[in-house]
């Protein structure tokens, strides 16, 4: 990943803002008319529209075309692991689908999850799942689908069930010696990354807790219809499939290859073809129906199998609780979220290439007069860079370049900024819906990210915690010079 930032002393903080402010208005008007749809394609346009907005800008202000789509190609180049992952994610989806492992877990869940413990529960197992594998995305893809089906059953709002999956996965993701994010942000600010994540704990376990006990006050208080009926859903989901704890043996080799340091392409690849044998195995009758054989055959399985990673697979119910859980895209559903997220690194390639990130993170820095200022100018910057250049890793590499002197000049260790970065920059990137991780998190889990954002209470409750503790001065750590620490 390149973490170049590229300048132009040309260009003006009025030049920098001009795309964003396109963007916004034009997005803004877009999401007015087709609501809920924008994300099918519209949005992908205007982002495109923006960056188009920005290159008149460059060439404005003398930029070459071929830096601006070098710059551009450098930005996709970056996202190929995540487009992998998306296709990889839309395929296990499908095959955990037909192979029952899905339904197995709603099942088994619908019996030990009850909707007064359902909410903090889904907190607590999305953190633990992502310490253990340091992967936010992997853990909304694996027991994160699961517990939106889960959720679904029982009558929860799918918005509040993301909301607490995806607390839970950037909590664990956060504080995970495993996260590439949890790395990346010790090593541009210049500390260490076990300092990072213990002085990280400081504000990171009161925010958590703070989340905690609002989803358990949720789940005491929201009215949900999942004791009347789950009786009946249970009825239908064994009537649709063949559902044993034999399937489980396909997560918990998924989960334990990850924990095992195995690269997430290669575990969610061996989860997508076990989720395929488990199929042939348990639910032969299903592949059947997909490949529209009227024998099982090796060919007709074959088909079968492919239908369900590819393409949309349907398996029949008379619940309408169930139809859409019942529901599976495969790796098609995901290309709409991949064409969201090259639109938006064509806007974040051309912003950077023109000097505009670089331009509106020197501005805020010009703010920070005083500690919470400088803290403040951060955070700030950080979530600007998530909203224009769409990508996390920018929002932390950016601004840990442009502020590490300035905690310097100020006396505070590195860990400050480390800190701050991870705060502000990792965790709100899932909150806005063109960002790589607004954009996979919806794609994955199936529920739009505004639907989510008033749920995702640890996302935006991390920056806000982290400014508390700098007004307050509460564990702000100074630097150490060799004579003191002698």
């Amino acid at each position: 990943m390149s973490t170049k930032i590229i300048r132009n002393k040309e260009l003006s903080i009025f030049e920098a803002l001009i795309p964003v402010f396109a963007l916004i208005g034009m997005l803004a008007f877009n999401v007015y008319v087709f609501g809920d749809n924008a994300l099918g394609g519209s949005n992908q346009f205007i982002l495109l529209l923006g960056a188009s907005v920005a290159a008149i800008v460059g060439f404005l202000n003398k930029v070459s075309y071929k830096k601006m789509l070098d710059e551009v190609a450098e930005n996709i180049k970056s996202t190929a692991g995540a487009i992998l992952i998306l296709l990889m994610v839309g395929s296990l989806a499908g095959t955990w689908l037909v192979s029952g492992v899905i339904p197995s877990m709603i099942y088994y869940g619908l019996k030990i999850l009850s909707p007064a413990i359902f909410l903090p529960a889904t907190l607590i197992i999305c953190s633990v799942i992502s310490i253990a594998t340091g992967s936010s995305w992997t853990t909304s893809a694996t027991v994160g689908i699961a517990l939106i089906g889960i959720g679904g059953a029982l009558g929860f709002d799918l918005g509040m069930v993301a909301g607490a999956v995806i607390s839970g996965a950037y909590f664990g993701d956060k504080l995970s010696p495993m996260s590439d994010t949890t790395n990346l942000a010790p090593a541009m600010a210049g500390t260490d990354l076990f300092t990072h994540i213990r002085y990280m704990t400081i504000t990171t376990v009161p925010t958590y807790i703070i989340t905690l006990v609002a989803f358990i006050i949720l789940g005491l208080t929201v009215e949900t219809h999942g004791i009347a009926n789950t009786d009946s859903l249970l009825t239908d989901i064994e009537k649709s499939f063949n559902i044993t704890p034999w399937l489980f043996l396909v997560p918990v080799i998924v989960i334990g290859l990850i924990v095992k340091k195995t690269e997430p392409l290669i575990a969610l690849l061996v989860g997508t073809l076990l989720g395929g044998i488990f199929a042939i195995i348990f639910q032969p009758n299903i592949v059947l129906m997909l490949s529209g054989g009227t024998e099982m055959n090796f060919i007709n399985a074959y088909k079968g199998i492919m239908n369900a990673i590819t393409t949309k697979s349907v398996i029949p119910t008379d619940n309408a609780t169930l139809a859409d859980l019942f529901t599976s895209g495969g790796m098609e559903k995901m290309l709409g979220t991949i064409w969201l997220i090259l639109c938006a690194m064509v806007f974040g390639g051309i912003m950077d290439a023109i000097g505009a990130l670089a331009r509106i993170s020197q501005s805020l820095l010009k703010l920070a007069h005083s500690t919470v200022g400088l803290f403040a100018s951060t955070v700030g910057s950080c979530l600007a860079l998530n909203v224009t250049a769409s990508d996390q890793y920018l929002a932390i590499v950016v601004p840990g370049k442009m502020f590490a002197k300035a905690y310097r000049d100020k006396g505070l260790a590195p860990e400050n900024l480390s800190r701050t970065l991870e705060d502000s920059g990792t965790v709100t990137s899932v909150l806005i819906p063109w960002n790589t991780c607004g954009a996979y998190q919806s794609g994955a889990l199936g529920v739009a990210t505004f639907d989510y954002l008033p749920y995702a209470i640890f996302n935006y409750l991390s920056p806000i915690m982290t400014l508390i503790f700098a007004a307050l001065n509460i564990k702000i750590r100074q630097l150490v010079s060799k004579e003191e620490a002698e």
